[in-house]
């Protein structure tokens, strides 16, 4: 079985992240999308993060009427900073018969050779790349292993919505209806 892994700090998850997962998960050959919360990103500030639970909470809640995604609390059984390969290798020792690929950002990809033992991940597994505002035309463009996938381009992230809640800005239509609720009952991000 073919599975999608698209990693983040989901802080907290909205409506881009499940466009994308949503849109590999039907218009690709990807079986199965799982969302890999990263309780710290090696290249991210961590400071800002809420705690792992809750931003698992909130993504459980954001998919679980969603039959082809799921959630992945692999990396918090993991030593600390997340490295990508760490992951993937623990993963295929538990799932040997599934296929795992990574969903990334076109962003992502222009910084990959900053990620431990990027060479072996290109190696091993296919990289579905999504576009963000800026086109990509690095040199891992013709890569037989880098799949550039026409998904919705949306201009959210995470840190935008963390800036309009402390600025007091509604954000509902921004986040799955049940993360926003749980945002609001444990008042995240308003200071």
């Amino acid at each position: 079985m073919k599975t999608g892994l698209f990693f983040g700090s989901f802080n907290p998850v909205h409506i881009g992240h499940q466009v994308i997962a949503g849109y590999m998960a039907e218009f690709t050959d990807l079986e199965e999308v799982w969302f890999v919360v990263s309780p710290h990103n090696p290249l991210k500030e961590k400071s800002s993060l809420l705690k792992d639970h809750h931003r698992l909470a909130m993504l459980r809640l954001a998919v679980e009427d969603s039959p082809h995604l799921k959630v992945s609390d692999i990396e918090f059984g993991l030593p600390s900073p997340s490295y990508t390969i760490n992951t993937l290798v623990h993963l295929e020792e538990r799932h040997p018969d599934r296929e795992f690929a990574l969903i990334m950002g076109g962003d992502n990809l222009a910084g990959l050779k900053k990620w431990k033992k990027y060479e072996l991940i290109l190696e091993r597994h296919d990289l579905y790349v999504y576009p963000r505002q800026t086109p990509y035309a690095g040199e891992f463009e013709h890569h037989p292993r880098v799949r550039f996938i026409d998904a919705p381009l949306m201009e959210i992230s995470s840190s935008f919505i963390r800036d309009a809640v402390r600025s007091k800005k509604d954000v509902r239509y921004m986040l799955p209806a049940k993360v926003y609720d749980y945002m609001r009952e444990m008042h995240f991000y308003e200071k």
